[in-house]
Formats: C-alpha cells, structure tokens, sequence
C-alpha cells in the first residue's frame, strides 16, 4: 500500500511539473503587494514629571526588559570632554541607601542585569523578580552615589583607554573624521583628551547629573509578559517623584560639506593598510519624503557583501576584505553622515580611492537596474518582517514614533513605501545625499608607503592632519641617512648591540619555544635553527601539528593539514640565501634604503629582496620585518615587531614577536630559548 501512495504523489507531482513547463517564462510575473504587517500593541501614559511610558505586553515567556532614554539635546563640553561619559560611567554604584556592592550582589543574586549610561539605564530579570529589579534601576536613576573613590578610578580607566588608542589606526581614523566633518564646535565633532578628562573635577559630575539627567525628555520603555495595569502602578509609584528640571537648549552649528572634493590625510607610522572613508554630512531624518529611497541607494551601492563596493573591491580587485557604505539620519539639522569605505592594503590606496568614487557617481548618474532595486526590497522586506515579530522591536518601534513625531501608522506603512520607491527616487536621493563632487576622501595610514602613488594618481587637493584634526605639514617622506652608515654597518651595530660578534660566532644552534592566542585556543611555535642554514618552524595547536617547514642546507617542505609539499623555484632560492642561525648576516647584502619614524623613534631600513627589515637607529636592536606572503587576495606586507629583548647566555634576543596579517593579530611570548642544545640533525629531515 506505502508504494502505491507513493507511486501516486510521484505521478501527481510530475504532472505539476510538466504543467510549468508550459508557462511562458518569458514574461516576468508581477510582484505581489507588500506584506501585511500586525505590529504588536503599544500602551503609552505620562507621569506628571513629564517622563513617557511605553509598555508592549508579550507572555511567550517569564522575562521582562525596561530601557530608559534621555532624548536630550547632545551637548558641547568643549575643554571639559568627556564630562557626560564620566557621569554615565559612575552611575549604578549604590545609592544613599545601599553601598555599591550589596546593591550588584542583589541584582546578580535575582540573575538579572541593570547597566547605567550618560543618556539613561537598562534591565532585564524574569517576571517574579522585576518589580525588584526595577527598584533598583530607578533607584539607581533618582539617587545616585557619586564618590571621590569611584571617581578617582573612572578617570583613570579613561585615560588608560586613551593612552591605549594612541597608535590604534582606525580609533584615530574615526576620531579625525568626526571631527572633520562635524567640526570640533559641535558635540559629534568633539573628542575625549588627556586634557579635557583632567579638567573635570567630581563636582562637574554631580553638576551634569543635576542639570541634564532629568525625566522631562525621558521615555521608558517595558516590554514582556507584564500585566499592563499592574506595571502601570509600579512605574508610577517608583519614578513619579523624580523630580524635574529646566534643561538647557543650545543653537548648534549645522555641519558644512566642501565646496569640492578633497583628500584629508592623517599619517601613522605603523598603520599597515590604509583606512579610507568617503565622507559627507547629509540632512536626512526618519521620516522624510526619501528616507526609503536613500535606503536603498546606500543598500544598492554598499550595504552588504553582494553590494557594488563589495564586489569591486573584494571580489573582483581584492583591495580588502570588505568596503561598505552607510546613511544615517538625525534629528539635528545636517547631523547625519553618509560614509563609503574599506580598510586596503596601503599599495593599493590609491586605486582604491579611484574604485569606491568610481562607484558613487556611478549610482549618482545611472540608474541603477530593476533587478538591483527588486532585491534590495526584498532584502528590506525580508529584515523588516522578520523583525517585527519581536516585542522589542514594537517598542522600538513605537518609541521612534514618540521622538520624531512621525505618524501612528508609519511603521504599518514601511514596506508600502519601500515598495513604492522607483528607480528614478533611487538616482535623485544618490545625488542629494552621496555627495562624491563634495566629499571629504578621509585617508588615515602610512605617508611613506601611501603618498606618493596617491600624489600621482588621486586628482584632488590632498590636506594634511594630525592624530587630533589639526592641519599640519605633508609628512617627511624620510630622513637623511648620513655618510658612511651602510646595510652592513647597520647589521654589525646589530650584532654589537645583542652580544657582540664574538658571542654571535659561537653560536651553532638555538631553539626557541613561543606561544601564542589564537581565538582562545594556545599556539605554540618552536623554532629550530643551526649552522649552516638549517631551520625548522613547527606549528602546534593541542598537541597537534598544524604546520611545519622543514630545510636542511640544500632542500625542504612544507607540511600542513596532512598535505606535504617541496620548496622549490623562487621560495628555494629564497631560503637558500638564509644565513641560519642569524639571517642578519643576509641583510648585509641588502640596499639601505631610507630612515624611517616607528613608534616615536627612528629606524634604518634595509630591503633585502622583497623583504623591508628595520633597526633602530639609537639601540642597534632589531625592531620589526616586514615580510611578503602570498594570501587569497594576493600578495600582502605582513608586519612582524620585534620587543622585549632579554638575554640569554649573553646574547639579546627578542621575547615577544607580534604578527599581523589583516584582521589577524598574533602575539608569541617566548618562554624558553636554549644556545647550543636541544637540536638534533632529526629536526631538519
């Protein structure tokens, strides 16, 4: 009987299917309406202190969320930056009524989580526990404790976290584009320094709390399976005698793009790929007449990895990993900012700059094509549905209504106006809003490597920033190297430096064991070298080999995941012209070829084939390599820094090797070298 059934649904289903083949599959079906979408339901009351109150109900399980927003006006602190994160940051600890550590020990005995910021808190805790929780939120909001102690302590976190940032490419980057583009008059524009953060005093805080964290401008969103009276009653009795205030109001500068397109460039010296952003501040808030069709403009040309950007400069160039475009609104009159970039291999800077402006005036002077357009609906449509299914976003939802004074029934209307955007609405917000004429082309990376092709090829005014936003000088290209200092000179300070020449003579052998942290997971690497010209580099990972690379004088391999393969051709040359157990004695053959700034201090660099090799100039140490590796996008400048040089049998030796290869950064700590033992002939067969 089962094969008779199913001998019946195979010939049902091959008479659907030569049904289909008679359709003219020619004719593109229409597409239907946009979905129908039931957002969930929004209870809103006020308090008489002014604060606004959204309640969602949702049982499908035990859990209640609370957030409350300050929607204030952002404020320029101006030699005092910084004030409002300090304030944020010493908000939940305790109040008048209970000390900071019974107050957490509390929220983590009820599982729950409670986090205070400069423009409001948030909780989440099971249903039982939350008219608890929420005390202690609100407690936390009404009657903070502010103490010289804690205050003490956020200061010095911040500016631990400042000095931490200093060499961070893409902290700076973003820091100087902000301030670029906003100006350092206006509150986005402005930054954190060691300056403003000692400029604040504790009652600055007490002051800003005072004055700016007030209910008037609040709203406090519930979402969860709450009883809607019930939680209307506690919210009242625990926040309806927070006391209101006058809070202050500025007139804020509207932020003005260039009259023409420009390069503003910021030099770091240890900057290994280049962090471009094309840049401009654009007057767009939820709500307006092209909102969707600016979404799908910047979604088209680069919201995700089947975007133009993407597609060029990845997939197509291998410029980068990723290049993405974003489009962001605000409530203040030209405060949002559309932004096109990718993080790019320095020699490839400049073609970079060409592709991405290549690609905002083309979606700005063609339209793009319907199938382009049909699926970055659908991508929207798809989100949107299935966002909305959450109680979190209705509140979400419901509290973007309140604050930008949009219709009730705007977010019952989204995917009817996503759907309703053509293809010319598309070109006329690209036009508006992507201002590839009037830009800021934002280069953050290293001058020495950068400067000169961009110099040739980008055909725009190049300006020149500091790490502040400050204009300063096009960076020196390299320092003079004086008379009679060569790359075999250089090498001999080298050695001088780590021991002597003597010391290095005697050397026969050395075997260094490092590890490393990959992802959590341990890597250990052990080196193994000896005269003459013998090396072997094994990999390991939980007592497994990862890889290895074996030479013996004269031949080798290569050995990972299983597959072994022989050295040969370019590479075999290469590791032949090695000069095992210190390749130093290589690079004295090598061209010096400039002297060049790293980290503060200056260092010879020696090119020794395709490799860069850097000594500094005042200790003769060995400093960082920067050494060529064929990935999947080509070949790439993989830089390895050399610090924390020990000795060891009276010889120096690095103790820490930091390796970066694009996102990836290792870190290899040596924990044992031994001179002259531990190396067999087993090591290089």
């Amino acid at each position: 009987m089962k094969k008779t059934i199913l001998s019946a649904l195979a010939v049902v289903t091959m008479s659907f299917a030569v049904s289909a083949q008679q359709i003219d599959r020619s004719i593109q079906p229409k597409p239907g309406p946009a979905p129908k979408v039931k957002l969930g339901k929004a209870e809103k009351f006020n308090l008489s202190n002014g604060l606004k109150v959204i309640m969602v109900e949702n049982h499908k399980l035990p859990r209640v969320s609370a957030s409350l927003t300050i929607d204030n006006q952002p404020v320029l602190e101006g030699n005092k930056a910084g004030l409002s994160n300090l304030m944020g940051d010493l908000l939940g600890n305790g109040t008048s009524k209970i000390s900071k550590d019974d107050y957490n020990e509390r929220i983590d005995y009820l599982g729950a989580s409670v986090s205070f910021r400069s423009n409001g808190a948030s909780t989440r805790s099971l249903t039982k526990y939350f008219p608890e929780v929420l005390e202690l939120m609100a407690n936390g909001v009404k009657d903070p404790q502010f103490t010289k102690e804690e205050f003490d302590k956020s200061v010095e976190r911040t500016l631990e976290g400042i000095k931490s940032n200093e060499k961070n490419v893409k902290v700076v980057a973003s820091r100087v584009e902000d301030a670029l583009v906003y100006g350092k008059n206006h509150p986005y524009g402005e930054f954190i320094t060691n300056e403003s953060i000692k400029n604040i005093t504790l009652e600055d805080v007490k002051n800003n709390y005072n004055t700016y964290f007030k209910p008037n401008n609040a709203y406090l969103v519930v979402v969860g399976d709450i009883n809607l009276e019930d939680t209307k009653k506690l919210i009242t009795k625990l926040f309806g005698d927070w006391a209101k205030g006058n809070i202050p109001t500025y007139t804020l500068p509207t932020p003005k793009n260039v009259d023409t397109t420009e390069i503003d460039f910021i030099n770091m010296p240890n900057a290994v790929q280049s962090e471009i952003a094309v840049v401009n501040s654009v007057d767009l808030t939820l709500g307006d007449k092209d909102y969707y069709a600016a979404l799908l403009a910047n979604n088209i040309l680069g919201g995700g990895g089947t975007a133009r950007l993407f597609m060029n400069l990845r997939e197509d160039k291998g410029y980068t990993y990723g290049s993405y475009s974003s489009i962001s609104q605000n409530k203040l009159d030209g405060a949002g900012k559309f932004k096109a970039g990718a993080a790019v291999r320095n020699i490839v800077t400049d073609s970079a700059v060409i592709e991405i402006q290549k690609e905002i005036n083309k979606i700005r002077y063609q339209k793009v094509s319907e199938e382009e357009l049909k699926n970055s609906k659908a991508e929207y449509i798809g989100s949107f549905v299935r966002n909305v299914q959450k109680p979190a976003t209705a509140a979400r939802y419901a509290l973007n209504i309140a604050r930008y004074n949009l219709p009730e029934n705007f977010y019952e209307k989204y995917l009817e106006n996503i759907n309703a955007v053509t293809l010319e609405e598309v070109q006329n917000a690209a036009i508006k809003y992507f201002k590839g004429d009037k830009a800021r082309i934002i280069i953050t990376g290293k001058g020495i490597d950068v400067l000169k092709n961009l110099e040739k090829t980008a055909d725009y005014k190049i300006n020149y920033f500091d790490k502040n936003g400050n204009p300063t000088e096009k960076p020196a290209m390299s320092l003079p190297i004086p008379n009679g200092v060569t790359a075999s000179s250089v090498v001999d300070n080298y050695f001088e430096a780590i021991g002597g020449k003597d010391k290095v003579a005697s050397v026969n052998s050395v075997m260094i064991t490092s590890n490393a942290e990959v992802q959590g997971m341990q890597l250990n690497l052990v080196q193994k070298i000896a005269t003459p010209n013998k090396s072997s580099v094994v990999v390991s990972m939980m007592g497994n080999v990862m890889q290895k690379v074996i030479f013996d004088g004269t031949k080798g391999y290569q050995e990972a995941g299983g597959q072994k393969k022989e050295i040969s051709g370019d590479d075999l040359e290469e590791v032949k012209n090695n000069t095992a157990p210190f390749t130093d004695k290589a690079y004295k053959k090598g061209t010096l070829d400039r002297i060049e700034p790293i980290d503060g201090n200056n260092a010879y660099v020696i090119k020794y084939g395709k490799k860069e090799v850097f000594y500094d100039v005042k200790s003769g140490l060995k400093v960082k390599e920067i050494v060529p590796q064929k990935g999947p996008q080509g070949e790439v400048k993989v830089p390895v820094v050399f610090e924390d040089y020990k000795e060891v049998d009276g010889i120096k030796f690095p103790h820490k090797m930091i390796r970066t290869m694009g996102p990836m950064k290792m870190e290899f700590i040596t924990k044992e070298i031994k001179i002259n033992e531990g190396v067999s002939e087993a090591d290089f067969q």
